[in-house]
């Protein structure tokens, strides 16, 4: 994280000066003054930094009031060992160091582990008055140690610790307990909810039995048979597309997620902005980390008060030796999950999640480029919405859309599902599929709800549907985060495979009770949920109805005139022609809406796209049946250098609404016993 020019430590100050020692700050309490004070003089006096650091650390001080030594570290501009030492002047505290110290697991449990993470305290050792020496990330407010204190059942000394030496010290003691968590807590609180048997024998034996009665009714009367099953699966074609159509019309030329604006922003008092935990699951990421690294940094949030968990699996080497040579900040966390099946993305964010301190949290992929206001604006929806609103979804889009075909066709895809689809939904107060990144959370109330189900492979959309049937909502925010559009046709089928294996799953998970969740969601929500996930369904329907499309053309066998009798012949028609221009007004809406006009012409390539699709889709299929588990890496970093970010972001309104302020088969082919 690159500082300005003129923050650079150095070690001669051109224009020496230091800031003026009466400085007041609006709201500083004298305490907090002499405080700062004193620090201001141990900094300079010892020629820890500049004045124009100072100078520069000052003036995040009086917008944020976070600790001066918190600020300089969390910009680079001292080091953690240096707070250390200075707090521990400071403070007349002693320094600890954890590094290859062999801790009794006795001393260790004095304290609740969740104790210990809440507060980044270790009981290491005690003295011979009975005293527990407690290791502590920084001085403890009275109150704070006298809990602890109640806990320990005796006194307490802090000792100063490095952070980063800390953080590593507590995820190593807890790992095992933490592992177990984030893969069992939803499987043993809500295993109806959980997906880790694929189905029911329920399900299984509904299944079986339409299986067994389309194939006696067919060997009895087939061709009217194939006129049922036709004229069925046209009906749910028919319904889906529909039902998309109409979401899109409801939100074009409308606004319909929560707007923004930078004068929101501006009235924001960054003294009253919470902590805010972002998890990043990385694999095998280790050329597109220090990118990663940068647009991070460019987010507008105080970077005292962000609590990064980059989540790296342990047989990850590449991706952890690329964070450790770019020496971060202890505002970010490298996360350490131990190896354990199943190794999936939500598994990792499970894990980081029970490590987070923020009270929301957000998920980034490696390569997202968040819109630098996106947190801030999240803080501001959150406060303006009902207390039954836990998520807000940002929308997402591509940098590279231009790069090829294939990246035009997603990025349009994209523009039409979260500018149009899913504010439509949210809009309707429909359950939403969530997308993959940039969904905020209140993270207490993420955690009650049992968190993403590790063995789902669209843990984002399963999360949404479990939110909305716990009583939840989801609100969509006018914000964007520019992700990399898969260019090369391979990776995009192993990522887009994966996302239609997931949708069966996830429909499979709530539709094993069918009629309790429709007294859950209500009919209205019911019929979403099916339309939503059915989709996975048309595509695999497509290839079907483009072969007996195509075998007609040629041959006019007679077969396919008896199958298409009348009504079923006049619902097929309609797929052909009005399915189709749906599709392809779809597909052009988005792009319209987005106002990228470039993007536009390439729907008219739509149809190539979804053979693509219905490709993917058949392969999730029989995958789903083969090694359901199975999470595909998505590579990232593909994307054309000589191709600079070009997306167009749909302008923010200036109106000014009141505010109330206050992917990736993470490693080789693996199966988990279900």
């Amino acid at each position: 994280m690159a500082l300005p020019p003129d923050l650079r430590p150095h070690t001669e100050d051109p224009t020496p000066r230091r800031p003026d020692p009466q400085r007041q700050f609006p709201g500083e309490s004298a305490r907090d003054a002499t405080s700062r004070l004193a620090m201001t003089a141990l900094l300079m006096d010892n020629g820890l930094i500049t004045a124009a650091q100072l100078e520069f650390a000052l003036e995040e001080y009086r917008a944020v009031g976070d600790p001066l030594c918190d600020i300089l570290v969390a910009h680079g501009m001292l080091t953690e060992d240096l707070r250390v030492a200075v707090l521990c002047q400071s403070y007349g505290l002693q320094q600890v160091s954890l590094v290859d110290d062999e801790l009794d697991p006795a001393i260790i449990a004095l304290l609740p582990w969740e104790t210990s993470l809440a507060w980044h305290a270790l009981p290491v050792a005690r003295d011979a008055d009975g005293v527990v020496l407690l290791a502590v990330a920084r001085p403890l407010h009275p109150n704070a140690l006298a809990d602890i204190e109640d806990l320990l059942g005796c006194r307490a000394e802090q000792l100063l610790a490095n952070r980063v030496e800390l953080d590593r010290v507590l995820q190593a003691i807890n790992a095992e307990r933490l592992t177990e968590l984030s893969i069992n807590n939803l499987r043993d609180t809500a295993p109806e909810l959980s997906g880790h048997i694929v189905s029911t024998p329920a399900q299984r034996g509904v299944m079986a039995f339409g299986v067994a009665l389309v194939v006696v009714c067919a060997l009895i009367w087939p061709v009217a048979t194939m006129i049922a099953v036709i004229g069925v699966a046209s009906a749910i074609y028919l319904l889906v597309s529909a039902y998309k159509f109409s979401l899109t019309l409801r939100a074009l030329g409308t606004h319909l997620e929560l707007d923004i604006t930078d004068e929101h922003i501006a009235m924001l008092d960054e003294h009253l902005l919470p902590m805010y935990t972002i998890l990043v699951p990385l694999y095998r990421e280790g050329r597109v980390v220090r990118h990663l690294v940068e647009g991070l940094g460019e987010l507008n949030y105080p970077r005292t008060r962000l609590d990064i968990k980059l989540l790296c699996e342990a047989d990850d080497e590449e991706t952890i030796a690329a964070i450790a040579e770019l020496d971060l900040p202890p505002q970010f966390h490298t996360v350490v999950v131990p190896a354990s099946l199943p190794k999936t993305k939500p598994k990792a964010c499970n894990y980081g999640l029970m490590l987070a301190s923020g009270m929301f949290c957000v998920i980034y992929d490696a390569e997202d480029r968040p819109e630098p206001n996106q947190l801030k604006k999240a803080v501001i929806a959150f406060s303006r919405m009902p207390e039954n609103v836990i998520c807000v979804q940002a929308k997402l889009n591509h940098f590279n859309q231009h790069q090829n075909i294939l990246t035009a066709c997603f990025a349009n895809e994209y523009a039409m599902h979260f500018d149009l689809v899913l504010p439509a939904m949210a809009a309707a107060g429909s359950p939403i599929p969530l997308g993959g990144t940039s969904n905020h959370f209140l993270t207490e109330a993420l955690r009650g709800l049992g968190a993403w189900d590790p063995y789902n492979v669209t843990e984002d959309a399963d999360l949404g549907l479990r939110l909305h049937r716990g009583g939840f909502r989801t609100a969509m925010i006018d914000s964007t985060t520019l992700e990399e559009a898969n260019s090369e046709v391979g990776n995009w089928i192993r990522q887009r495979s994966r996302w239609n294996k997931g949708y069966i799953q996830t429909w499979l998970v709530h539709m094993r009770h069918p009629f309790a969740l429709l007294g859950q969601i209500g009919p209205r929500g019911f019929a979403s949920l099916n339309l939503t996930l059915g989709s996975t369904f048309v595509l695999l329907m497509n290839p079907i109805f483009w072969f007996l499309t195509t075998l007609y053309a040629f041959t006019r066998m007679h077969l396919i005139q008896q199958v298409f009798p009348g009504v079923v012949f006049y619902i097929a028609s309609a797929l052909l022609f009005v399915g189709n221009f749906i599709f392809l007004f779809l597909n052009v809406a988005g792009g319209l809406h987005r106002g990228d006009f470039g993007l536009t012409r390439n729907a008219l390539l739509s149809p190539l796209y979804w053979g693509l699709m219905s490709w993917a889709a058949w392969k999730g299929f029989i995958q789903l049946f083969t090694n359901p588990f199975y999470w595909e890496k998505t590579e990232h970093g593909l994307d054309d250098p000589n191709h600079p970010p070009t997306v167009r972001m749909r302008p923010t309104r200036s109106t000014l609404p009141e505010v109330a302020m206050d992917d990736l088969l993470w490693g080789e082919r693996e199966e988990a016993s279900a």
